[in-house]
């Protein structure tokens, strides 16, 4: 009798022990990432855009709970896009944002050349954006220690496309059973790594990884594909073909970006 009150005791405080956990945040809850990406046509629309960012957009972005936000330019062709990377922490955050932004005084003020300007003097070609949710083997968004100058440092992003769902689901369990801790361990700085959910080129995953420079990538990239533990890994046929094709972007981050 005194086992099973023991016991039951022993139950009772293991399940207040991970109540306690989930509301603290033992639990990692995935994030969502939305990657917004403009297209400009000038330097005079790149730099009204920028304008808009820096003073207006990440602030409101702040001060509606969004973390830190990047904002990065190709390494090459640097006046025809812009992407910005934004953070949320669940999907409430994602659809409140627009009505937080509409309500926002501030961001309305410092916003105006961008929010109100004329049909004819338009501040974009266009904007995509692609809605991702974190995947279980890196549910958190990582800010990267890198130790050079800004304007050398390249974040890689990079989307795996599949033949099939079924194909897709598999890459992002190879991703997760293997390939995110060899990253880590050769030091990609893995940014973010996110199952698309929305957008376009589907199914997809996507993810960044950060260098000090374009030297350090082309060098990170040369030893994992020699590493043991990746040619053993890539070689299981549970993996064969479970991606279709990748793009590859090298991108800087702006002066302003926070990631």
């Amino acid at each position: 009798m005194y086992k099973m009150r023991l016991s039951g005791l022993f139950a009772s405080v293991l399940l207040v022990i991970i109540s306690l956990g989930q509301a603290s945040g033992f639990a990692k809850k995935r994030e969502l990432y939305e990657l917004k990406t403009y297209h400009v046509k000038d330097s005079s629309q790149r730099e009204r855009l920028e304008t808009f960012l820096k003073q207006a957009y990440l602030p409101a972005l702040h001060r509606a709970g969004i973390g830190k936000v990047g904002v990065f330019k190709p390494a090459s062709d640097a006046d025809s896009l812009i992407y910005v990377l934004i953070p949320f922490k669940s999907a409430d955050q994602f659809l409140s944002l627009a009505e937080k932004m509409a309500n926002d005084k501030t961001f309305l003020a410092a916003g105006d050349d961008y929010l109100n300007t004329s049909f004819d003097n338009p501040v974009f070609k266009g904007i995509e954006s692609v809605l991702m949710e974190s995947i279980s083997g890196m549910p958190l968004l990582k800010v990267p220690d890198l130790k050079s100058d800004a304007a050398d440092r390249i974040y890689e992003l990079r989307r795996y496309e599949a033949a099939s769902e079924k194909l897709h689901d598999n890459k992002i369990s190879q991703f997760n059973n293997g390939e995110l801790d060899i990253f880590k361990r050769l030091g990609f700085n893995t940014v973010f790594c996110g199952k698309v959910k929305a957008g376009s080129k589907l199914p997809s995953l996507i993810y960044m990884t950060s260098f000090d420079n374009k030297v350090e990538r082309d060098a990170h990239w040369k030893a994992f594909s020699a590493d043991p533990e990746w040619v053993k890994l890539n070689a299981l046929p549970e993996y064969a073909h479970n991606f279709l094709r990748a793009d590859i972007y090298l991108l800087h981050p702006v002066t302003y970006s926070e990631i």
